[in-house]
C-alpha cells in the first residue's frame, strides 16, 4: 500500500512547471531585494545586525559584499528555473538563502522560512529530468514522469503550513477583529480601497475568511468536486494579499502548488500537449534506500509538526513573550509596539548613563529592541561586548512598556536584573520576562 501511495510513477508536468515558477520567483525576490533597497536597509546601513540567538556568528558580509552575495542566488534562481546544474544550484540557494534568514530577524517573515524549507525540498526532486539544460545536455536524464511522492511532499507541507495558520489563530484578539482592524488601519490611503478596509463587516469577512480559507484550502483542492471552486478562492485570497499586505512572492508561490492538485493530464495538456508524450504506464519503482529515505522525510515532518506547538509547553502567553514565536507559522497574529529605556552601569568608571538607541540602531530594529524581549537581551549583550571593547566592565537594566494589540501598555520585563549577565535559555522561559497577567 505505501509502496503505491509513494512510488507509483505519474507524468511529471506539474513538478516540470512548477520548477520553472519557482527558480523564476527566487529570482524575484532576490534581485527585487537589491532594487528595492532592502539589502541596503536590512544588511548594509545598520552597524549591528540581530540574528538568531546562538549564530551570532553568522553575519553580513563587509561594505557592498551583500549586494554579490543576493547577486548570486539571484542568478541560482535562474538556473533553477532552466534547470542548469539544478541539483548543485537548488542546493547552494538553500544554503544561501538559509543564511541571511539566520543572520537576520529585523525583517522576520514566516515567508522567508518557508521558502528556506521549500528550496531544501526542491532539492530532492527530479525537476530537472525536462525541459532542462541538465536533460538537453544529457539525454539519459531525459524522462517523463516522477515518482508519486514528489507531489506530496509539497501537499504535505502546506497542509501543515495552512493548518497551524487557522488555528493561530483562533484566539479572542482575532475572532473579534482586534487585529484586523490593526491591521487596516495602516492601509486607510490606500486609492480606492483604503476607506472600505476600514469598515468592520471587511474586518469580520477577512478575519473568519483567514480562518476558513487556511484550515480548508488543501481538503478542498484535494477534492475534485471542490478543487476549481477552491482554486478561483485561491487566486482572489492570494491576489487580495498581495495587494494589501505586500508579501512579496508568497502569494504566487501559493498559487504555483495548485499545480500539484490538479490531474497531471490536464497540467500536460495546458503546457506540453504537442511537446512531450504523455506518461500514463503507473510503474511502481522502489527505490534502493527506501527505509532511509522513509526515517528522514518522516523526522523532517515530525519536526514541522513538533515546532509550531512548543509554545504550549512554555509559560504564560507567546504573544507577550514571544518564546516560541518563530518557525511556528504565526503570520500576521498580532500589532505590537513599545517604549524602551536602557540604563548602563559602567563599573569600571563608576558612572551611570541611558543608551541613545538612535546610535546603535536602525528605526526597524529600535522598533525590536523597544518590544521583544529576545531582541532586548541580544541588544544588551551586544552593549557589553561594545564597552568590553573599551576596557569597560558594565550592567544592562532594561525598563521597557509594551502594548499588544492596542491594549493599555504594561511593563515586559524586571528592570532590576542585569540583562548583559543573564544567560539565554532557548528551551524554556526567561524568569525576567513579567507575567503578561
Amino acid at each position: 500500500m505505501i509502496n503505491k501511495l509513494l512510488f507509483k510513477h505519474i507524468d511529471n508536468s506539474p513538478l516540470i512547471i512548477f520548477r520553472i515558477i519557482f527558480g523564476f520567483l527566487c529570482f524575484l525576490e532576490t534581485i527585487g531585494a537589491i532594487f528595492t533597497g532592502w539589502v541596503k536597509r536590512a544588511f548594509i546601513d545598520p552597524d549591528f545586525t540581530f540574528s538568531f540567538i546562538g549564530l551570532e556568528w553568522l553575519q553580513p558580509l563587509p561594505g557592498n559584499g551583500m549586494y554579490f552575495y543576493y547577486g548570486a542566488m539571484a542568478v541560482l534562481g535562474l538556473c533553477i528555473m532552466v534547470g542548469y546544474k539544478y541539483r548543485w544550484s537548488t542546493i547552494l540557494f538553500t544554503v544561501l538563502w538559509a543564511g541571511c534568514y539566520f543572520m537576520q530577524k529585523s525583517s522576520y517573515n514566516n515567508h522567508y522560512y518557508l521558502l528556506m524549507l521549500l528550496s531544501g525540498l526542491m532539492a530532492l526532486q527530479p525537476a530537472h529530468k525536462y525541459m532542462s539544460f541538465d536533460a538537453d545536455a544529457n539525454p539519459e536524464l531525459k524522462q517523463n514522469s516522477m515518482p508519486r511522492w514528489c507531489s506530496l511532499l509539497f501537499i504535505l507541507q502546506m497542509f501543515i503550513v495552512y493548518t497551524y495558520g487557522a488555528i493561530n489563530k483562533i484566539y479572542p484578539d482575532w475572532l473579534n477583529t482586534t487585529v484586523m482592524a490593526h491591521l487596516m488601519e495602516v492601509k486607510s490611503h490606500y486609492i480606492l480601497i483604503g476607506d472600505l478596509l476600514q469598515q468592520k463587516a471587511v474586518h469580520y469577512f477577512l478575519t473568519y475568511g483567514g480562518i476558513l480559507f487556511d484550515g480548508l484550502i488543501i481538503p478542498l483542492l484535494l477534492i475534485k468536486r471542490t478543487r476549481k471552486l477552491a482554486f478561483f478562492a485561491s487566486i482572489f485570497f492570494h491576489l487580495f494579499n498581495s495587494l494589501v499586505f505586500q508579501v512579496g512572492i508568497f502569494p504566487y508561490l501559493s498559487l504555483a502548488f495548485t499545480l500539484f492538485f490538479f490531474e497531471p493530464k490536464l497540467i500536460h495538456n495546458i503546457f506540453f500537449k504537442h511537446k512531450k508524450p504523455f506518461y500514463d504506464a503507473g510503474e511502481v519503482i522502489i527505490p534502493k534506500h527506501k527505509n532511509l529515505a522513509l526515517g528522514v522525510m518522516s523526522v523532517y515532518f515530525l519536526i514541522q509538526i513538533i515546532l509550531p506547538i512548543r509554545h504550549h509547553f512554555i509559560p504564560d502567553n507567546v504573544l507577550w513573550t514571544e518564546e516560541g514565536h518563530r518557525l511556528s507559522w504565526r503570520m500576521m497574529l498580532r500589532s505590537k509596539s513599545g517604549h524602551a529605556t536602557y540604563t548602563i552601569k559602567n563599573h569600571t568608571k563608576n558612572t551611570k548613563e541611558h543608551v541613545r538607541l538612535k546610535d546603535y540602531l536602525s528605526y526597524k530594529q529600535r522598533a525590536l529592541a523597544s518590544s521583544k524581549p529576545d531582541v532586548i537581551w541580544q541588544f544588551a549583550q551586544h552593549l557589553k561586548s561594545v564597552y568590553a571593547a573599551k576596557g569597560d566592565s558594565i550592567s544592562v537594566y532594561v525598563n521597557a512598556r509594551v502594548s499588544v494589540n492596542g491594549k493599555p501598555a504594561k511593563k515586559l520585563i524586571k528592570s532590576d536584573v542585569d540583562l548583559a549577565h543573564v544567560k539565554w535559555s532557548p528551551w524554556k522561559h526567561s524568569d525576567w520576562i513579567l507575567p503578561s497577567k
